[in-house]
């Protein structure tokens, strides 16, 4: 089953938790939850829920999982994988891109997996220091490769929407492993080629 199909399968009784939990804060903010408009809101809270948690059902190193043998040792780059994510400290969503460098040592994943890599660690609460971390470290221990770099670009809402407001900011996070701590020139490649 690819990734985006998998959810946070509740089990009923925690399903049924949530809904009344979200009829209470409907109430608590002064809505009447028995609104026509908001009659199905809970359910349909909880099952947005089931979607954008749905990284805590997979472990991301299993994404990586499958991996083949290949003698190619050159920069492979995968580039502008838009993620969606919840930040831990407000619930509010942000979301941007992921760039994924890396420099294989004999062992390479399928490109789509790297994609469900971003997916298995975003869908899940947040920060996007972590998310950056995460990808990196992943990477570095299933496919052991000279080096890696992962950069993040991200948009929050809890900044952007709320708070001090400023819409349009946004925040870039960058993660280094092995040759691409010490090789300024392959930095510089991986980030000009990001551009082109």
């Amino acid at each position: 089953m690819p990734f985006q199909e998998y959810r946070n399968e509740l089990v009923a009784e925690n399903r049924e938790k949530i809904e009344g939990h979200v009829r209470e804060i409907l109430r608590l903010i002064g809505e009447d939850p028995e609104r026509e408009g908001l009659l199905d809101t809970p359910a349909r809270v909880t099952r947005m829920y089931e979607e954008v948690f749905a990284g805590y059902n997979v472990d991301p190193r299993d994404v990586l999982g499958v991996t083949f043998d290949e003698h190619h040792e050159e920069l492979v780059i995968v580039k502008d994988i838009i993620y969606y994510s919840q930040c831990e400290h407000h619930m509010a969503p942000f979301f941007g891109k992921v760039h994924i460098g890396y420099i294989p040592s004999g062992k390479i994943a399928g490109l789509s997996k790297f994609a469900r890599l971003v997916d298995a660690v975003t869908k899940r609460l947040q920060v996007q220091e972590r998310i950056t971390s995460e990808v990196a470290d992943i990477i570095e221990e299933v496919l052991q490769p000279h080096g890696c770099m992962v950069v993040v670009e991200g948009e929050h809402l809890c900044m952007c929407a709320r708070g001090v407001k400023k819409y349009g900011s946004s925040t870039v996070t960058s993660g280094v492993r092995g040759v691409f701590r010490n090789d300024a020139a392959l930095r510089t490649e991986f980030l000009s080629l990001l551009k082109s």
